[in-house]
This record gives structure tokens, sequence and C-alpha cells, in this order.
């Protein structure tokens, strides 16, 4: 199941070309979760329970679209062939059911915004008009519109960049709110079984941690507990354009985790033979090789995979250079093609060397083993893992069997929700998270994650970040939602404050990189914090929305 690189035919990234072929149906909001306690602000009030909890309906969704770039529209067609529905006998089609329920529910939340303002708009110059919008909010997005920007509305246009950046920010909070007291993702019962266990198999593999930096891009953000199906609670992610990680951050956390070993005994002691393995994902397209790829390497997959094992050896050669243990560090590649969702794992040698031409593809491998019986199945995966790479460790031979046999239900889940492939190849992000935290967002191309403590360090990753936005939304007129948020531990002194300040820094430095969009009223930031230890919601802070109203602005 080895397979050679294609070489991209050109280094160009077009941000036109790589906009969203498909459309985003226009439903009624799924059930993206009624309030949930009392945060300290909260940005719009919400709808009456009756009115803001609904589930989404599956017999409604089954087929759809996800969303585009335009997010609304007609339903995509279905491509869907009868090889292509047949069942793989391990792919786990009641899990499947489940997470299309969920994500098909908080991105119709999302995508219901723009149909709906549309709809008020029309009315606006009606004699009742603000009673109609209301009920119409209520009713479609679960919560109601600022008063003072409908009544505002017969002496000129009605706000509609307001509107729509105040809607997504309320909608994010619903969500998120939903996430933090429901938990939605967590394994079931059925599911437990295999994954439910995950951190002691992780342990019996010979691995107390799992470290995984996936491109920043929002395709990739369901790469945890959807593409790999795994616990989203028992694997660190930390998202970077292009997969490029900071070495530095990576290094600081290693010594937390072996810190941590050796004084408290978690996740295990630190006498236990196991290691840290460290695991870079970067993606490709195989539906548009030369445009649908990643932005940060020209959509060249070689040069996003090369550079992504280059950053891994860095890390390694970090932690030997500083601490003499460079041995307890394991390192694994992964591809991901986001139109599938199929993964391609660059199985380590004897030594833990990788090779960029060496991998097992699971899409091929899925069609191989399609009309297996479930051992057999699992017998051909173990042989493709170990005819890869001979020598390959036993402990991470078996991890990568489990990431391969779980990529199979993602990829019957495209194949049983999308056809072919997603309609939406390209970026379809909904909004811009940057900051630390952002654990809820484990669904593809919601949000685009650009991890920072400052403006200045993760410039390159927001500037990427504003220009798909620049594509999708300022083209239309609509502003870039931003959620600037930074997670604290609550039971450090001062935690709390400190991440309030780093919100408002990294709000002053957005508005003045971004002075253009900001001042044309093109850019909106929503700031939050989370205090994580306490597995609380989050706590609403500042909104430009609110605060340019007061203010008179835009």
């Amino acid at each position: 199941m080895q397979r050679q690189y294609r070489q991209s035919l050109s280094q160009a990234t077009s941000l036109g070309r790589n906009r969203a072929i498909g459309t985003a149906p226009m439903r009624r909001p799924g059930a993206v979760g009624a309030e949930a306690g009392t945060p300290a602000a909260s940005l719009w009030r919400h709808a009456a329970a009756s009115a803001s909890v609904r589930t989404a309906d599956p017999t409604a969704t089954a087929h759809a679209s996800v969303g585009s770039a335009v997010r609304t529209g007609p339903k995509a067609p279905d491509f869907r062939t009868a090889s292509q529905t047949t069942h793989h006998v391990l792919a786990r089609a009641e899990e499947n059911a489940r997470l299309n329920d969920y994500e098909q529910g908080v991105k119709t939340a999302f995508d219901s915004i723009v149909p709906t303002l549309k709809r008020i708009s029309a009315l606006q110059h009606e004699p009742d008009f603000e009673s109609q919008a209301q009920a119409i909010a209520r009713r479609e997005l679960g919560f109601e519109l600022p008063e003072d920007i409908l009544a505002d509305a017969w002496i000129d246009q009605l706000d509609m960049r307001h509107l729509y950046a105040g809607c997504t920010f309320a909608t994010y909070h619903r969500f998120c709110d939903d996430f933090f007291t429901t938990d939605p993702l967590a394994v079931e019962d059925g599911e437990k079984n295999f994954n439910g266990g995950f951190e002691g198999f992780l342990q019996t593999c010979g691995f107390h941690t799992l470290d995984i930096s996936p491109c920043a891009d929002g395709r990739l953000a369901h790469l945890i507990r959807y593409v790999l199906r795994l616990p989203h609670r028992a694997v660190r992610r930390k998202s970077y354009a292009g997969a490029l990680f900071d070495i530095e951050n990576s290094v600081q956390k290693w010594v937390e985790v072996e810190m941590l070993r050796f004084r408290a005994g978690v996740p295990n002691t630190a006498d236990a033979p196991t290691r840290y393995l460290k695991v870079v994902a970067y993606h490709y397209s195989s539906v548009d090789p030369e445009h649908g790829g990643c932005a940060a390497h020209g959509s060249d997959t070689a040069k996003a995979a090369s550079a992504g094992l280059e950053r891994l050896l860095g890390f390694q050669q970090a932690i030997e250079n500083s601490f003499c243990c460079g041995a307890s560090i394991d390192l694994l590649l992964i591809g991901l093609d986001t139109d599938t969702d199929a993964i391609r794992v660059h199985v380590p040698d004897g030594e833990g060397a990788m090779a960029l031409d060496r991998y097992v593809d699971a899409l091929e491998l899925y069609a191989a083993t399609a009309r297996q019986d479930a051992s057999r199945a699992r017998h051909d995966i173990q042989d493709a893992v170990r005819q890869t790479s001979p020598g390959v460790a036993e402990g991470m031979a078996r991890l990568i069997e489990r990431l391969i046999e779980n990529n199979f239900s993602q990829i019957a889940y495209v194949r049983d929700y999308h056809g072919d492939h997603y309609a939406d190849i390209g970026h379809a992000e909904r909004f811009i998270g940057a900051g630390v935290g952002f654990e809820e967002i484990q669904l593809r191309n919601l949000m685009y994650f650009a991890y920072l403590d400052t403006v200045e360090e993760a410039a390159s990753d927001l500037d990427v970040g504003i220009r798909i936005f620049t594509e999708l939304n300022c083209r239309r007129g609509l502003p870039v939602p931003v959620v600037v948020r930074f997670d604290y531990h609550g039971q450090v002194p001062g935690a709390r404050e400190r991440a309030v300040t780093r919100c408002r820094r990294v709000t002053e430095a957005l508005q003045s990189r971004y002075r253009d969009l900001f001042g044309r009223g093109l850019l909106h930031v929503l700031q939050v914090v989370r205090d994580c230890n306490a597995d609380a919601p989050i706590e609403i802070l500042e909104c430009t929305v609110n605060a340019e109203r007061k203010a008179g602005g835009h």
C-alpha cells in the first residue's frame, strides 16, 4: 500500500479558486444548546427555551452539503454510487449517524444567519418591522436581535454588518454553552470498548502522551474526534499554519508533561517505559491538488510533508540537545486528504525514521478490504503497516493500525453523507479563532485557527486567515468575525486577570494591524475567557459590535 507523492504543477495558491464549489442548504438551525448557567455577560438575549433548543432532523440533513463560501443555496447533488455506499465491516454506522446529527445541527445554526438576515432585511420598511424581525430571529436563530439596531432601521438602511457579526458571535456563544454542559462528542457506551479506554491503550503501545499539531486550516479542525476518532480530551492539539508548530512551545509542553510524571505520576510514573509521541498532520487535496492543498505551502503536497517532517526532527533534536534524552521522543507524520478525509500514515522504521514516499494509504486499504469480514480486514491492515516498514516497533504499529481502522469510519462517513468527496473542498470557515483554547472546535470548516499569545508572533497565521475571509466574507460586504480567547487555570492566582489583559492586548493589536478592515466595519472581535480547570462555559468580556453601537460607529 505504498504510494509516491504527486508533485503539484504549481506552487501558487489562488484564493479565488480555493473557494468551495458547493453550497449549504437553507435549513432551520439545529440544536446548539440552550443557555447554560449565567456567564459574566451575555452577548445578545436568548429566546425562550422552547424556541432556542432544536434537534436537527436527520432525515432532512442526511445527504446535505455542510457549507461553502457562499453558505446558502440549494442542496448539493448526491454523487454517491452503489460501490461507494457499500458498508465497510469496520465502519461504525451508529457512531457516524450521531456525529452527523451533531455536525449538521451546529453548522445549520451558523448557516441560517445569512438567509434569516436577508428575510429580515426585506421587511425593514414594514409598519411592524421590529416585532416581525424579532419573531423571525427567535424562531430561526434562537435569540433576539439588538432593539436599537432594529429601531434605527427607518432612518437608514438596516446595519447588516453589525447584525451578521453579532449573530455569528451569539451562535458561537450558544454552541460553546452546549458543548461544555452536554458534552455532545463524548465517547458513548457502544464505543467505549474501542476508544473509551484510549489512554490505557496508548500506554500499552509505549506512549504516555499524544501531541498532535495539524495545520490551522479549518478543514482539519475535526482531525481528532472525527478523522482519527479519538477522544478529544485525551489528545493534546495545537494548530499552526502549514502544521509548522512552535518548537520552543512544544519543548515547554514536554517539560511540563515529564515533570508531572516525575512529581505526580500523571499520566504514569517517570520510570514507566513509555515515550512522548509528537505528530504532525499536513494536508492535501485529491480533487484540486494544484489549488486546494495547504496555502502555507503553495498547495505543494511534497513540500507540506517535507516541512512537517523537518519540524518534527527539529523538535526531537531540541529535546536531545537540551536534555540528552532524545530517545524518549517518538515522531509520526500523517497526511490528510481534506476532500475525502482519508489519511496516509508514514510508518517509521525500527529506528523511528520516516520517509516521505513510505506510507500506508487508508483509502486504498479501505477499498481493498471493503467486502472482507472484520477479522480478515484487520489482518490486512496489520500486514499493510508491517510490509510498509518491516522494522516498525510493535507499539507504534498497533497505534497506527488503530488510527487506520478508526479512519475507515470517517471515510464511510464522508461517502454516506457527502458522496465522492465534500462539496466544500475549499475554505468555508464561519469565523476566525485567535488565542489559546477552543477545545470545543471539533468540526470541519467551522473555524480557522490562529493559536497565539501576541499578534506579532502569529502574524503569518493571522494574515492567512484574513486573506481567506477577505474572499469568503469581505468580497460580499460581510465582516470578518474574530473570536479572541484565552483559557486559564483558575487555581493559579491572577490567571483570569492575565487572560483578560491578553484578550484586550490582542484585540487592540488586531485593530491596529487590520485598521483598514476595522475602520470600514469589516472586522469585528468578540473577547472571551474560560477557566479550563473548572470545565466551565466561556465568559464573554467585550464585543466590538456592542461597543461601536454605543459609540455610534459604523
